[in-house]
């Protein structure tokens, strides 16, 4: 499975519901959920929690955890789910997720990531990925993140996402951890120059077609975040001028394609916001974006309407972008 171009996971982002969006605007990139922690899965609702459309594939979940038991548990019951790829968070530098012993503060604990990864490969037939960043609070040593590397490589990952920026967990926000580390993209270079037969992708500040190009070179993809969930219409770019495809929908022709999945989710008990927020940022730089977004905020927090009220609704945001200069 090719991982040239991803979409990296964001908690209050990539639900299900954005991860269909999305590919009806790229057929080939690869697609994370939220960060699911892994406690949630063996005690919650598994299937509000792990359950997609197959359309979303390939498909990756990320989990956060620091139990190798629980871990294990986790990716025999995600194999079952179908699943293409778990990937374990190292690099969320949010306090709770610090509290509760996850996410980036793990890059101190390489013995204990070891251990995870190990259980967790050992117990599914799926590969298994990290997402780390390239050091932590004020280390920022390419000996300690090639180190840490190579024991979650013994440990049987492959597969390697790492985000050119430090986690500063003392004194950031994780908004702030995701602007104001520098990038160092030399380190993520080096260790892919050190693991030629793995893969490695890099994560963090890319915004351009021209900067995937030049990333590409010396890495073996690319994960965006939030450029595309500011913009989703890229990925139309991305599939255009990274995967040679000239089969992509236009903006309306997107809309379009939700309103059946749409119909369907409200007959399920979905609210229309939880589906079309996503969408805001869908003409972003087109002009009249700002209609399209006017309009769906006055429109889209409809609390139990009916499916009929709620095709009335659909009808009329279709008549915005029709009639407005962004229907293009």
């Amino acid at each position: 499975m090719k991982r040239l171009i991803s979409v990296a996971p964001m908690m209050d982002c990539t639900d299900r519901h954005d991860r269909y969006f999305l590919r009806l605007i790229s057929k080939n990139v690869m697609l994370y959920t939220e960060m699911i922690v892994s406690d949630a899965i063996l005690k919650g609702d598994r299937d509000h929690l792990l359950k997609f459309n197959p359309f979303e594939k390939p498909l990756g979940l990320q989990v956060g955890g620091s139990s190798p038991k629980d871990l294990a548990e986790v990716v025999k019951i995600a194999e079952g789910y179908g699943y293409d790829e778990i990937n374990l968070n190292l690099g969320c530098p949010s306090r709770k997720v610090q509290k509760n012993k996850f996410g980036a503060c793990l890059m101190q604990h390489p013995d204990l990531v070891s251990e995870c990864v190990y259980q967790m490969n050992k117990n599914t037939r799926l590969p298994i990925s990290i997402k780390t960043r390239i050091g932590i609070n004020q280390t920022e040593d390419f000996e300690v993140l090639n180190n840490f590397i190579n024991k979650i490589k013994s440990a049987g990952s492959k597969i390697f996402i790492i985000h050119a920026r430090r986690a500063i967990l003392d004194k950031l926000t994780p908004k702030e951890n995701l602007n104001i580390p520098p990038l160092n993209y030399d380190f993520v270079y080096k260790i892919k120059n050190l693991y030629e037969k793995d893969t490695v992708i890099l994560n963090g500040g890319i915004s351009k077609v021209e900067e995937i190009n030049k990333h590409l070179e010396k890495v073996d993809g690319i994960m965006i975040g939030r450029a595309v969930y500011h913009s989703p219409y890229f990925l139309a770019e991305i599939e255009k001028e990274i995967f040679k495809n000239k089969d992509v929908l236009t903006r309306p022709e997107i809309i379009q394609n939700m309103i059946p999945y749409i119909r369907d989710e409200i007959q399920k008990g979905t609210r229309l916001n939880k589906i079309m927020r996503h969408t805001l940022g869908l003409f972003h730089g087109e002009r009249g974006s700002s209609n399209w977004k006017r309009y769906l905020t006055e429109n889209m927090c409809v609390k139990n309407a009916d499916v009929q009220k709620i095709d009335h609704i659909m009808d009329k945001i279709k008549s915005n972008y029709t009639t407005t200069s962004i229907g293009r």
